[in-house]
């Protein structure tokens, strides 16, 4: 009589750990204007570390006063699983030991190349481009450049989906294996334009032809009924929701990366 086939035992996702799991509050990240909180995740035998961010730990925004920055977090997340670019890393809502909260899987940063530098001169070198001028004391100024990098790229487009107003140096993640994240999207979404990043190298440059397919994979699945409209609408506003959809017509319509307005800063402070 044979041995009975050993089954091996099933894998827990990444979605089931931060969503299931056992959340274990190790520290506070300090310089985080919101709460956030360093925690461990357990369930089934598998363990992450993660950040835990609680509504209640949130400061009220007068530009931003629907939903919550917790919410938003999580509809990044959301668009960005569905461009297949996985730029922001995994992230759920659920309770936690301070209320509902946003919990996102810890990334290790991994610098594997320069992605921002200041530099002499007026234009950028070859495999750079300019975002502009910025004061380095003594009354000098340097060229604030950001690598010409295809990662940086298709992240310049996710934010103008997602209308990011704070995509600073320091929300920029690499990763080993060469992967880059984008991090903190707590200020994303308004229905008014706000878009500020430090990411407008190609600002009025052609969309890639990759970028213009991702872009109209996202307007078929925005569609009302559509599985990611219906998963956005438990996170965002109809309003905010509807003006995704008219910046993704909109990108697709022009062809081009966006270009600044000149209504408002367009570059977030501090930039990095």
């Amino acid at each position: 009589m044979s041995a009975p086939e050993r089954i091996p035992p099933r894998r827990v996702t990444t979605a089931e750990l931060l969503a299931e799991g056992e959340l274990t509050v190790r520290g506070r990240i300090r310089d985080a204007s919101n709460a956030a909180l360093y925690c461990t995740v357990a369930y089934d035998g598998r363990e992450a570390a993660c950040i835990y961010k609680p509504i209640a730990g949130e400061r009220p925004l007068w530009d931003f006063p629907d939903g919550t920055l917790a919410q938003r977090e999580v509809a990044a997340y959301e668009v960005s699983e569905a461009t297949g670019w996985g730029l922001v890393p995994p992230t759920v809502l659920r309770d936690g030991p301070y209320g509902q909260g946003m919990c996102q899987l810890w990334i290790d940063g991994h610098q594997d190349t320069e992605l921002l530098a200041l530099v002499d001169g007026e234009e950028p070198e070859e495999g750079w481009k300019a975002i502009g001028f910025a004061e380095v004391g003594e009354g000098r100024t340097a060229l604030l450049v950001h690598a010409d990098d295809e990662r940086l790229r298709r992240m310049a487009v996710l934010d103008a989906v997602i209308n990011n107003a704070d995509r600073k140096g320091g929300h920029l993640l690499p990763a080993a294996g060469g992967r880059l994240y984008g991090i903190d999207h707590g200020v994303t979404f308004n229905s008014e334009n706000k878009l500020r990043t430090l990411l407008w190298g190609w600002a009025g440059e052609p969309l890639t032809g990759e970028s213009v397919e991702v872009l109209k994979g996202l307007r078929e699945t925005l569609r009302e009924g559509a599985p990611l409209a219906e998963r956005l609408t438990a996170l965002i506003t109809p309003a905010e929701l509807d003006a995704t959809r008219k910046r993704v017509d909109a990108l697709l319509e022009s062809g081009r990366h966006p270009e600044p307005s000149g209504e408002w800063p367009a570059i977030p402070w501090p930039p990095v």
